[in-house]
């Protein structure tokens, strides 16, 4: 048999080797990738990752509320991966964490000595039966991916009245504040457009509050109330039929669960989200209990809490927090000072409290910047009141931190300081 006759149907495997491995190339994996090499940059670092672009996807809010270009929330990947790091462009499929590999879509072996797990997440839009179908179209939409931000701006700007509903599901999504952010800037659009008194706005979700955070949930309820939206609790969307426009929800009860079926004109879905199935099925994974399918990791630490030379941060990751680009930022220094400590043997000192922000839009112009970490109650960067509505925070999400985004958190810089002194300035 010459060479030219020898079976090509199954990939050739080949063998890499580095020493630090990171899966994902999103904010995560280029933040904490960055942060690394900033500590020493003469260490092997490779970065898994298939896309060629880079969103920075907290905009996205304001692409559907018209107040941002799609355009400009999108980088080159190339352009992101830090200096001195390789971009191996494929995407990870499976984990060997006793033989420390993994296992790529292509068929090809990375080997590491350190592995750090941070693909993001994954949205499952078939788990709302009949949206896969609907989205995009009549009236159906999601700032939950790039495809579809435009859209909600074209759907809310040219609303001529009737049932705007706006979803949240029943697991752990990126941002929580997000469905509530589109809303309260679509509500703006209908009083700007004079639809407002034609317009029933509907908040639905299957939590028994309207923010999980104490301080926020009551600011947040108050501005529901000011604006007359009906937010209805312990509802949970399971299905879209679009030939009669509906939406149907499980709603909770004392007595247990009833069908609900509302009408909708308009419907802004949170699609339900969870672990991407790679890591639900591989030994990284929890294997029960309520973070069951995300990386197991020490909620403080970032350490895999099987296999000690495995960390993960970000949406990914088993961290008891909300899944916010701004969690990242604070748990990379931890993530970053504990891996150097276990490359040199040493104790463990970094520590991540579970700081969350989320910059909570309540119309143009106005934001609440929800910060807090794993105590749960309201905490501030800045010398005022954090539950208050505030035309500065706007300028903030709106203008300040894309900015520092790219320039500083992706470089792998200091970010707090730079914010403060953007503010007073």
């Amino acid at each position: 048999m010459t060479n030219s006759e020898i079976p090509t149907s199954k990939p050739i495997i080949d063998s890499l080797h580095h020493t630090i491995v990171v899966v994902g190339g999103g904010a995560a994996g280029i933040t904490v990738a960055a942060q690394i090499l900033q500590q020493d940059s003469s260490l092997d670092i490779a970065i898994i990752e298939p896309s060629d672009k880079h969103y920075y996807q907290p905009a996205w809010t304001l692409v559907g509320g018209g107040a941002y270009r799609l355009e400009d929330t999108i980088r080159e990947e190339k352009d992101c991966i830090p200096a001195g790091a390789t971009w191996l462009k494929a995407a990870a499929k499976t984990f060997e964490p006793e033989q420390n590999l993994v296992i790529l879509e292509d068929g090809r072996a990375v080997h590491y000595d350190y592995l750090i797990v941070c693909p993001g997440i994954q949205i499952d839009w078939d788990k709302v039966e009949g949206l896969t179908d609907a989205i995009g179209k009549n009236g159906v939409t999601s700032n939950y991916s790039k495809e579809y931000a435009p859209y909600t701006w074209e759907v809310i700007k040219n609303f001529p009245g009737g049932n705007a509903i706006f979803t949240f599901p029943a697991t752990p999504i990126k941002c929580a504040g997000a469905p509530q952010k589109i809303m309260y800037l679509a509500d703006d659009t209908f009083i700007k457009n004079g639809v407002k008194n034609k317009s029933n706005v509907i908040y639905a979700t299957p939590g028994a509050k309207i923010f999980g955070i104490t301080g926020y949930c009551e600011s947040l309820e108050k501005i529901a109330a000011r604006r007359n939206i009906d937010v209805k609790y312990k509802h949970n969307l399971k299905a879209i039929i679009p030939s009669s426009q509906e939406a149907v929800f499980e709603k909770t009860t004392e007595a247990g669960v009833e069908e609900i079926r509302i009408k909708y004109d308009m419907i802004h879905v949170t699609p339900p989200m969870s672990a991407p199935d790679f890591i639900k099925n591989s030994p990284l994974a929890v294997k029960e209990g309520p973070t069951k399918g995300w990386v197991d990791v020490d909620k403080y630490t970032l350490q895999h809490n099987v296999y000690p030379n495995v960390f993960s941060l970000g949406d990914a990751s088993s961290l008891p927090n909300s899944k916010t680009a701004a969690a990242i930022r604070r748990q990379a220094p931890a993530l970053v000072e504990n891996l150097l400590a276990v490359m040199a043997a040493k104790q463990l000192g970094g520590k991540y409290g579970g700081y969350a922000c989320c910059p909570l839009v309540t119309g143009y112009g106005r934001t609440i910047m929800a910060e807090f970490d794993y105590d749960g109650v309201p905490k501030s960067s800045f010398p005022f009141d954090p539950t208050e509505e505030r035309y500065s925070m706007w300028l903030v999400k709106r203008y300040v931190l894309p900015w520092l985004y790219w320039n500083r958190m992706l470089k792998g810089k200091p970010f707090e300081a730079d914010m403060l002194a953007g503010i007073k300035s």
